[in-house]
């Protein structure tokens, strides 16, 4: 933290000193860290998924081994995600942010050159996407979305719910409309001139963008969580933020951290699988490409609208109460794809994988800090986004699996759906405790 501290010091105020705006610079900070988590998009499982079909017809892969180096790169980065956080403890939000930019810009242009590199060699074409997906999901989904998000949660404490609420709307609107731009991308410049565009704008041009304007924290600035301004007093709230500095090593002795960990892994197992096969899956019930990739803009709607709520009302109510809604409404979205096709199960599929989807938009942001402090911030949530990212690894490998033994993702979605019923009892075993 020392190192950390020193660091922003240097950098503070260059090129301008953040003081001295004219409003308090942690509602920049929000739209900062929402344009870090957007420029991250190609490194998330929808800004592959896009991307595809292009690359089994390009490098002559079949879509199961497309989907075994997607879980073998996705695990890769899972597994060092921990030693990103720890580094962004040690040398700040600039630092960091600019290197895992970069990182994302060059992988970005590799894989956009993946398949002559091999020059047709199955062999070398497989090898060469496990190291591009772990590049690429190391840099974007992991590290550059881990420290914009845990940057502004730094910046808020009694306003860290309404910060969550205006991080996730943009994100989630963004989130749902990135597989239309990316494909229009597609076709206006071919999948390789779409990455090369994305690698410059996403990864280089933004790295050097957020180098000049992010900050680690108000304390750094000589300024106030929250900003100035009275808040109104609440005892019960109050006590809600009353937050305990833990290390990892502490944090991983709590029950609670396991249980909200595997929750928010098992979203991403699940919904990763759901968007990278989204395609195929629409195909079965005799849908097309473009009906496939249209149902995140209705998902995201119900998103938006559900994380305004719940990021209210987090700042008020127990974390438990808040996975239970995820939980229950995660289980909903996957009982919907049992029976998918036109009428209800669609309109349970868009209701369920919309709650949860506004539910964890605001858990992500707010569990760890709201647990455990910022002082570790980044070693554990790091920690706990490795098991997320290694769920969303294993996720699209296990259906293609499933739908190849058995011509169906149904066996796959009811192993997901025996698991989220695992966690809602680990949920309410956390409730029935005076205390974690």
């Amino acid at each position: 933290m020392e190192s950390t501290q020193k660091t922003e010091q240097r950098l503070v105020n260059f090129p301008f000193k953040p003081a001295s705006s004219p409003v308090y610079y942690g509602w920049i900070i929000i739209a900062l860290g929402t344009l870090g988590v957007l420029m991250s998009i190609p490194g998330q499982t929808m800004g592959v998924s896009v991307f595809t079909d292009y690359l089994i017809d390009a490098l002559g892969l079949t879509r199961l081994n497309l989907s075994l180096t997607y879980m073998i790169g996705t695990t890769l980065s899972s597994l060092i995600l921990t030693y990103g956080g720890k580094f962004y403890d040690r040398h700040g939000v600039r630092v960091s942010v600019l290197l895992s930019g970069s990182l994302m810009g060059a992988v970005l242009f590799l894989l956009s050159r993946v398949d002559r590199i091999a020059g047709g060699n199955y062999t070398l074409g497989f090898i060469l996407m496990v190291f591009g997906f772990f590049l690429l999901r190391f840099s974007g989904q992991g590290v550059l979305t881990m420290i914009s998000r845990s940057m502004v949660m730094k910046w808020f404490n009694k306003r860290r719910g309404f910060a969550a609420a205006l991080l996730g709307v943009a994100t989630s609107f963004g989130f749902s409309y990135a597989p239309r731009i990316l494909d229009r991308l597609i076709q206006n410049f071919t999948w390789r001139g779409a990455w090369q565009v994305l690698g410059l704008v996403c990864g280089f041009g933004f790295a050097l963008f957020a180098f000049l304007f992010y900050r680690d924290s108000p304390e750094v600035c000589g300024l106030k969580q929250d900003g100035p301004g009275k808040i109104k007093e609440n005892p019960r709230a109050d006590k809600l933020h009353k937050t305990e500095e833990l290390t990892l090593k502490e944090a991983k002795r709590r029950p609670a951290f396991w249980i909200f960990a595997l929750s928010l892994a098992m979203l991403g197992l699940y919904n990763t699988a759901y968007t990278f096969h989204v395609v195929s899956l629409f195909d079965k019930i005799g849908l097309d490409r473009t009906q496939a990739i249209g149902i995140f803009l209705p998902i995201s709607l119900v998103t938006v609208s559900v994380q305004f709520f719940i990021s209210a009302l987090s700042d008020r109510i127990r974390l438990e109460y808040i996975f239970l809604i995820f939980l229950f409404s995660l289980t909903l979205g996957m009982g919907a794809v049992l029976f998918l096709g036109t009428g209800l199960p669609l309109l349970l599929l868009i209701a369920g994988m919309g709650i949860s989807g506004g539910t964890f938009g605001t858990l992500s942001s707010i569990t760890w800090v709201r647990l455990y402090g910022h002082t570790h911030l980044g070693a554990i949530s790091g920690f706990a986004m490795g098991w997320m990212v290694a769920g969303s690894a294993v996720g699209p490998y296990l259906f293609s699996l499933a739908e190849q033994l058995t011509g169906s993702y149904n066996p796959a979605v009811i192993a997901c759906m025996f698991m989220t019923a695992l966690l809602i009892g680990g949920t309410f075993f956390l409730l029935l405790r005076k205390k974690d």
